[in-house]
């Protein structure tokens, strides 16, 4: 995996796609810190108040390092491909996205019951300089496929699946993606504070065995009944490691 500084974050980053980096980590002298909203805002509102937020602090809005976002349903491949443009607009507004490199990590999710309208800020995070701050990180949400330039369909792990056993095969898959970034970062469970869950489906099969075991809920773990965004997608994961956080209305 490629790392790369963004100094005008103040943090650095795995290189992903261009809607999204796979996970990032502050540079020394700075921290994460995370926001999350009482309610979804909807992107463009969200995005306002990210702004107005990073300004209180006195940072840039090259700050901004990763966003936890909440939509009404699972898209088409192709409508997936259209929101991300008009989501990197504004990262390119901003001067984060570059036209082709995007340091921001992500998660996306679609709430199974009472989803937002439309696609809306869930929470935020940012770096702050502090020259005596713990290591801090933040790891993009994945799901089960694979990388490449197939459809997902070709890519992702027993597609069409839901059984117990295909369960437990997408989040051993997925548990992997987890470990594989936070290595690349120089992390592991042990340094993570949260670890999240998004699947309708029952994982307590696999619980015990396979996340609990090796690590991945030290913290607990926060199971969000959320399906993954992209129909055929059933599972998803995310985890950071993060001292400080807030709730804002």
């Amino acid at each position: 995996m490629q790392i790369t500084d963004f100094s005008a974050g103040g943090y650095r980053f795995i290189n992903g796609v261009f809607q999204y980096s796979a996970g990032v980590a502050a540079l020394p002298g700075y921290r994460i810190t995370r926001v999350r909203f009482m309610m979804p805002l909807p992107l463009s509102d969200g995005f306002n108040r990210v702004e107005a937020i990073l300004k209180d602090f006195g940072r840039p809005t090259t700050a901004l390092c990763a966003c936890e976002l909440r939509s009404p349903a699972p898209f088409s491949e192709q409508g997936f491909t259209d929101f991300n443009h008009q989501y990197v607009a504004t990262l390119a507004k901003w001067k984060i996205f570059d036209g082709a490199t995007n340091p921001v990590a992500r998660s996306n999710v679609c709430p199974e019951i009472k989803p937002p309208s439309e696609p809306s800020f869930h929470a935020f995070s940012f770096s702050l300089p502090d020259s005596m701050a713990t290591r801090s990180f933040v790891i993009s949400g994945s799901g089960e496929a694979m990388e490449g330039h197939a459809s997902y369909r070709e890519r992702t792990i027993r597609s069409g699946e839901t059984t117990i056993e295909a369960m437990r095969e997408k989040a051993v898959f997925v548990l992997g993606q987890m470990e594989s970034r936070m290595s690349a970062l120089g992390f592991s469970w042990a340094d993570t504070t949260a670890t999240q869950v998004y699947t309708v489906h029952d994982l307590h099969p696999f619980l015990a065995d396979e996340i609990v075991r090796r690590g991945a809920a030290r913290s607990g773990l926060t199971w969000h009944f959320s399906r993954p965004p992209v129909i055929g997608l059933e599972y998803e994961m995310d985890c950071r490691g993060i001292m400080q956080e807030q709730t804002v209305a």
